[in-house]
């Protein structure tokens, strides 16, 4: 069944009008209130490090980001990789075929992370894992600090997004986006990357839809009709999955 408690945005450019939208879409509530108590300790008391770590490269990245060596790094990862799995939201939108181990990240005052895409494939055993979704976790809350807004960049239409304590936004990979600079406070977040069973981020929206109004309305419909919505979302699935 598919719960209705999340803001999905269709946005399309305005400068490229034939260009296909993205999708977006926020959750409240991934996290309990034990857990967001639990990662609260964690960051208080864990060892962060240079968030260039993880992408020297990048010269426009200043945040930090926990010791990746350290058990308290593996329990917060575990944490939040189990938190987005028992996520029923989160399995239908993202199709999840595996994902990166959430990683917590710490921005001060005047810390920001610019401009930049997601690597289109992450350093993973046994093999390399395509990045087809990108996610946020919000664990501070949002008026402890700040700034620090996750802006998506489409064309000259920019979304904005700064989520309740314990809500995910999960956004295409493939689109180039920042952290503005915080101001004021902390902003402690946490991010991972999806490999998705469909690998298009349309046709992904697309099964998602067909899935969303069969939860919904197939209960109401003829039964020949509802086997044939059944045929299309089954076969489309399996025609579309990498």
């Amino acid at each position: 069944m598919f719960c209705r408690t999340v803001a999905r945005i269709n946005v399309q450019s305005t400068a490229a009008p034939f260009q296909e939208a993205a999708i977006f879409i926020e959750i409240e509530n991934i996290l309990t209130a034990q857990e967001l108590s639990r990662l609260d300790q964690i960051a208080a008391s864990a060892k962060f490090v240079d968030g260039r770590a993880s992408n020297p490269h990048n010269q426009t990245k200043y945040n930090l980001q926990i010791d990746t060596t350290t058990d308290l790094y593996k329990e917060s990862s575990t944490i939040l990789g189990q938190a987005l799995l028992r996520n029923e939201e989160v399995r239908n939108f993202a199709f999840i075929h595996r994902f990166a181990p959430p990683l917590m990240s710490r921005y001060q005052p005047n810390m920001k992370y610019g401009k930049h895409p997601d690597n289109a494939f992450l350093p993973m055993q046994p093999t390399p894992m395509r990045s087809d979704i990108s996610c946020t976790i919000f664990i501070a809350d949002p008026a402890s600090y700040d700034g620090g807004e996750l802006t998506i960049h489409l064309g000259s239409k920019p979304i904005t997004i700064k989520g309740k304590r314990g809500a995910a936004v999960l956004y295409p990979s493939t689109t180039i986006h920042e952290v503005q600079p915080v101001t004021r406070g902390e902003r402690l977040v946490a991010i991972t990357f999806m490999e998705s069973q469909i690998c298009d981020e349309k046709k992904r929206d697309l099964l998602y839809t067909l899935n969303e109004v069969a939860a919904l309305e197939g209960l109401k419909m003829d039964w020949d009709n509802r086997v044939r919505l059944e045929h299309v979302r089954h076969s489309l699935h399996r025609m579309w999955s990498t």
